[in-house]
């Protein structure tokens, strides 16, 4: 019962911080990467009592992202007039290795779930976490694309928490779905098609 209710607390709060989280990234706001940091690393726990291995490991990754990201977004600037990175479209040079990556992390990450795991979504669970990867990325490079790849992110994840019963989580990804379309509208409105020195 203790475990159920922990699991339940872990589940509400973590799915409060969510909200907080995507309205700073629709904002484009540095703080949610404060965020980004602390909700993966509550994750990490209600993940691992699901048996969401797959996720559990790449909250661990997120936690570290989220410095990353703050890293770029606070102190990395433009070559030329050394302002902060502005948004803009991803450029075309990136399709092919993002792609490449895309799928060796997938193979990989499938691989270690049905090898060291008793995960019952390996297929979808290593989906989720490869395309995370490029999302983050992205996110980080304050690419509009990035977008797009967390509206397939959560749609899926958002069928995986329906499944392993952990509801607000379900309905908070549901609804980062339709944020992620209005976040997607927001930036490419706000992109700067210009081409990257970075």
């Amino acid at each position: 019962m203790m475990e159920f209710l922990s699991s339940q607390w872990l589940d509400i709060l973590t799915t409060i911080l969510g909200l907080i989280y995507i309205w700073l990234e629709y904002r484009a706001h540095i703080a949610l990467w404060v965020i980004g940091v602390i909700m993966p690393a509550l994750d990490i726990v209600l993940y691992w009592q699901h048996g969401l291995y797959g996720d559990a490991g790449m909250a661990c990754y997120y936690t570290f992202a989220a410095l990353y990201g703050f890293y770029v977004w606070k102190f990395v600037k433009t070559r030329k007039k050394k302002e902060p990175l502005p948004i803009i479209f991803m450029p075309r040079r990136q399709y092919l290795p993002t792609i490449v990556f895309f799928f060796v992390a997938w193979a990989a990450v499938y691989y270690v779930l049905v090898t060291w795991t008793d995960s019952t979504v390996p297929l979808l669970d290593s989906f989720t976490n490869a395309l995370s990867f490029v999302g983050l990325w992205a996110l980080a490079r304050k690419y509009v694309e990035q977008w797009v790849f967390w509206m397939v992110v959560d749609g899926v994840c958002t069928f995986l928490y329906i499944k392993k019963g952990i509801p607000f989580k379900a309905m908070l990804y549901g609804l980062y779905v339709v944020i992620a379309i209005a976040g997607y509208l927001k930036w490419r409105s706000m992109a700067k098609t210009v081409k990257s020195n970075r």
